[in-house]
């Protein structure tokens, strides 16, 4: 009797056990962000690793120099100018941002007729194109027509030529940094929405001020958002740009020259595609290690609820 051979059916999906499955559906949900991370984020990062190390001008191909690119910008005076202006502008405007914003935030979580319109009114300007913010204050701090000028004239005082002043550039910049504090309302709006109420209950019943109440409640509790938007701040404020780059170009006298903009010129007016992929090697450096030590110093500092519950 011959035999019979019979081939092996193919298991289909389906007949798949369901631990495979899982993996097989797991892979496809994981897929397309692995995907967009090895393109959009891993290859460029290594990328300009690679060309931080040469001479790559756009036109042509890069021709290796080693850290020739690094040794050039250490010997740069405006670069160090540039890294002069940044953390001047930086040192300033993270302590305004953060005390600014909370008082704000503050004020407006009073439970007062007609605050949902002010809540409305303070975060629009956030909303705006940092171009269009910049193209307003450039009318507003003009030297001649100025609107805040006008104003200074009709008490008495004359003001300077804010913007073409190197006296009164960075101040300027760093001025117009608070137009949008609005942007962090939210944020401070949901943090303070949060803190028990019964906490200022017996904080009142035992005679507390304002002041202690604040400074013995509302900063312990909100300390985890002050330390996010702590580190948020350094991060956006070592990137400044759009507003140098519209009111002043980096003048006057090189007053206003942050990083990003050195950087922008190196890359796109100077043609120095490598130079500046260097630079933007050593602000993310720069930002790391401010990072870490924003994360290593939080303990100290920074109270968080559920930690402080634990046995």
């Amino acid at each position: 009797m011959a035999s019979v051979t019979t081939r092996p059916r193919k298991r289909s999906l389906f007949h798949l056990s369901l631990q495979r499955r899982e993996a097989i559906a797991c892979a496809c949900f994981i897929a397309p962000a692995a995907f967009g991370f090895l393109a959009f984020s891993l290859f460029p990062l290594t990328t300009s690793a690679f060309l931080s190390l040469t001479d790559y001008r756009l036109a042509g191909r890069p021709h290796f120099v080693g850290l020739a690119n690094y040794a050039t910008l250490l010997s740069d005076n405006l670069f160090w100018q540039s890294v002069r202006v940044t953390s001047i502008y930086a040192l300033a405007v993270v302590p305004l941002w953060l005390v600014n914003s909370l008082a704000l935030a503050i004020l407006m979580n009073q439970n007062l007729k007609g605050m949902h319109l002010f809540r409305t009114i303070y975060y629009l300007p956030a909303m705006l194109s940092g171009v269009a913010v910049s193209m307003l204050w450039i009318w507003l701090l003009n030297g001649r027509y100025g609107l805040v000028n006008i104003a200074l004239r009709m008490i008495g005082i004359q003001g300077p030529n804010w913007l073409r002043d190197p006296r009164w550039a960075l101040f300027s910049i760093i001025m117009v940094s608070q137009w949008s504090v609005g942007w962090y309302l939210p944020i401070w709006l949901g943090a303070l929405q949060g803190i028990p109420t019964e906490l200022y209950e017996a904080a009142e019943i035992d005679g507390s001020n304002w002041w202690a109440r604040i400074r013995h409640i509302t900063l312990p509790m909100l300390s985890p958002v002050i330390f996010y938007n702590l580190v948020m701040n350094i991060i956006w404020a070592t990137q400044l740009f759009t507003e140098v780059f519209m009111m002043t170009g980096g003048g006057p006298r090189f007053a206003t020259l942050a990083y990003m903009l050195y950087l922008y010129q190196n890359a796109f007016s100077y043609n120095k595609m490598g130079l500046a992929t260097a630079m933007s090697w050593l602000l993310f450096i720069a930002v790391l290690l401010l990072t870490i030590v924003a994360f290593k110093s939080s303990p100290m500092w920074v109270y968080y609820e559920a930690e402080r519950r634990r046995p």
